[in-house]
């Protein structure tokens, strides 16, 4: 068959037939995948054109070594990121990964999983708008890593002799990394002296409350570390986009947030704020690894698929939230979190940067690397 004629098909049906012709070599089973791949891809956009859905099953069933290339098709230009409809393809859009035969693939540690395309490549979305051609090698992390822990030990014995009160916030868009880099963080520290909160949604009770309260009560006593797995700037983000409070209520809590970091410092509490910052295509990828790899799947919320669409609305929720939370006194810090390796290292580097302590080791310490660690204030745009 001619390639051009092949490539425009005269109809819907035409392509649910597999009259599509994409170049690809494979058998019977990989001919009925196309065709329900095709099929999905016009159920996803109906209104989309015939030729922009052919080359997005072109590219499932050819040598796809991105999902970046997956959108190069001009798919995404037919989204709108603000409708319902946009959130529902996108949710299909994970499906889809899964019926064209993508996997995950885990190291050795369980840990940093990979997304494989069918010709065997791994996805490597995190190359998007990412300063380094290569992620960390796992055996230098390892070391660095190991450490940067040994460093943190130290300043906890430090905290524990002093009674130094300590707050680190880690925030950022879902998927960013958040989770293992508090697990990095905590994993050697004494468990007496360090503490993970993780709050679920707000009670009945807790919904009449102050919105800070039910945060204040997990502050840390003398000589204690305490991680937050978000925090009270809930507020700013998920709370902000999806509704969940008023303008007025938002309004508040841009203009509290402030005093009661300095409230906090002024009582003695070190203050870390860390945003994790992950791009759009990458979080694609690490929600579709969610989705497929069964011992992560509890990671894929609801909340998390409601999301998907809303990109924009929430790339305007933390920019307004930069603008108003991120002080002199407790600056926000953001982290470039493609690489998770990379992040997690710089992340510990920047918070043992800020302290002296007893036996500190500044050639392990150093300074967190300037490409991937900036002032929130600084990334406005970006």
């Amino acid at each position: 068959m001619d390639q051009d004629a092949a490539r425009q098909p005269t109809s819907w049906a035409s392509l649910a037939d597999g009259g599509l012709q994409p170049p690809y070599a494979g058998g019977r089973q990989t001919h009925d995948r196309q065709v329900r791949t095709t099929r999905r891809s016009h159920d996803m956009v109906p209104s989309c054109p015939v030729h922009v859905v052919e080359a997005l099953a072109a590219h499932l069933f050819s040598n796809v070594d991105t999902m970046h290339d997956l959108d190069s098709t001009g798919l995404r230009a037919h989204f709108d990121p603000a409708t319902d409809s946009d959130q529902h393809s996108l949710r299909e859009f994970i499906d889809l990964v899964a019926d064209a035969g993508y996997v995950v693939d885990s190291d050795e540690h369980g840990d940093d999983p990979e997304l494989i395309a069918p010709d065997g490549s791994a996805v490597e979305t995190w190359h998007e708008d990412y300063p380094y051609p290569n992620l960390m090698d796992r055996r230098e992390y390892e070391t660095q890593k190991r450490l940067l822990q040994i460093e943190l030990l130290k300043l906890q014995y430090s905290i524990d002799d002093t009674g130094d009160r300590h707050v680190i916030v880690f925030e950022g868009r879902d998927a960013a990394g958040k989770g293992g880099a508090i697990k990095r963080f905590s994993e050697h520290l004494n468990p007496r002296r360090c503490r993970t909160v993780a709050l679920d949604k707000p009670s009945d009770r807790e919904l009449g409350q102050w919105n800070f309260q039910r945060y204040i009560q997990h502050f840390p006593t003398a000589g204690e570390i305490v991680l937050f797995d978000r925090s009270w700037y809930n507020r700013g983000g998920v709370e902000r986009v999806m509704g969940f409070c008023t303008d007025e209520e938002h309004r508040i809590f841009l203009h509290q947030a402030p005093k009661l970091e300095e409230m906090m410092i002024e009582s003695g509490i070190h203050v870390t704020k860390f945003w994790f910052s992950v791009t759009r295509q990458e979080q694609r990828t690490r929600f579709a690894i969610r989705q497929l790899d069964p011992v992560r799947r509890w990671k894929l919320s609801p909340m998390d698929l409601e999301s998907l669409g809303r990109w924009d609305d929430y790339t305007r929720a933390k920019e307004e939230m930069f603008a108003a939370t991120d002080t002199d006194a407790a600056p926000w810090i953001c982290v470039k979190s493609n690489d998770k390796k990379r992040a997690r290292l710089n992340a510990m580097r920047y918070f043992l940067s800020q302290y002296d302590y007893e036996g500190k080791d500044e050639d392990v310490v150093g300074q967190p690397d300037p490409r991937l660690v900036r002032r929130a204030r600084d990334t406005v745009g970006d």
